[in-house]
């Protein structure tokens, strides 16, 4: 946590924060390890609410993403989003890959899956829709020898400014190392409205970039009439079926929406998080 907050580029002053700001902040369960409640599944050429072939379930307290019930993937990327919509926040999600890809999964698709940060609210997605309008923090899994990145960016109807140029293509590495196997890893990404977001790989930040905003190229960006280049500062938040089986064991967020117009509460609130219980 340190590690990424030393970083954070907000040109203020740090503050101490108060006792009341301190209780206040809290990291609240998304998913409550018992079931989809707070939770509404949208899968491609279905409509929304339909969790086809039971794909997100919750088994023994965890999150999963399975296909035992398909006979073929047949390009039904789906999602679940979350029913509130968030502004300021830290997320924190802890996921591992298991088992085998599903038949007829890309191969791309390989231990691939991911969090969409800013999505477009469910209900306005079309049925034949792969994907929301986003900005997706993408998890990949290692395949025992090779390096391969996780926390990458990947930019469904969206583009950021990387390095302070406007930056188009569709998806870029962040500097994490490779995580192999089945074991768990814990991401956070820290999003600030449409100034910045940072993907944080076990307590490193990988990846930084600012102004989210809307593609006007993307076929979905332009059929709700979004404005090319309109920053996005608040949306949804969503996790991927994307053909690999894939579990969650916490889903959790800290809200900074409270600290939003005041920089200088802001950094003293990001000080002030509580950190995380370390599980093996």
């Amino acid at each position: 946590m340190k590690k990424f907050l030393s970083t954070l580029c907000i040109c203020v002053v740090l503050s101490c924060g108060s006792s009341n700001q301190k209780a206040s902040l809290q990291w609240v369960q998304l998913f409550n390890g018992k079931d989809l409640s707070d939770w509404k599944v949208k899968i491609k050429d279905h409509d929304l609410h339909d969790n086809f072939g039971n794909t997100f379930r919750v088994e023994n307290g965890v999150l999963k993403v399975s296909y035992d019930q398909y006979d073929g993937f047949k390009e039904k990327y789906g999602h679940i989003f979350h029913k509130n919509k968030y502004s300021h926040y830290l997320l924190g999600v802890e996921y591992r890959f298991v088992g085998e890809q599903v038949k007829e999964g890309p191969g791309w698709a390989i231990r691939n899956s991911g969090a969409m940060l800013h999505c477009q609210a469910p209900e306005t997605m079309k049925k034949e829709q792969d994907f929301p309008i986003s900005l997706e923090a993408q998890f990949l899994g290692g395949n025992g020898k090779d390096p391969r990145t996780t926390g990458n960016l990947c930019t469904p109807g969206t583009n950021v400014f990387l390095n302070d140029k406007l930056f188009t293509p569709h998806c870029v590495n962040s500097t994490s190392k490779t995580y192999h196997g089945d074991q768990w890893v814990r991401a956070e990404m820290l999003v600030l409205g449409d100034s910045i977001i940072k993907h944080i790989i076990q307590g490193d930040t990988v990846l930084t970039y600012t102004r989210p905003q809307y593609d006007g190229r993307d076929p979905w960006v332009k059929g709700m009439g979004l404005q090319d280049g309109g920053l996005i500062g608040e949306g949804y938040i969503s996790l991927q079926s994307e053909s690999h089986p894939i579990e969650y064991r916490k889903v959790e967020i800290v809200d900074l929406s409270a600290f939003k117009d005041n920089a200088a509460k802001l950094q003293a609130a990001l000080q002030n998080i509580p950190a995380t219980k370390k599980e093996k």
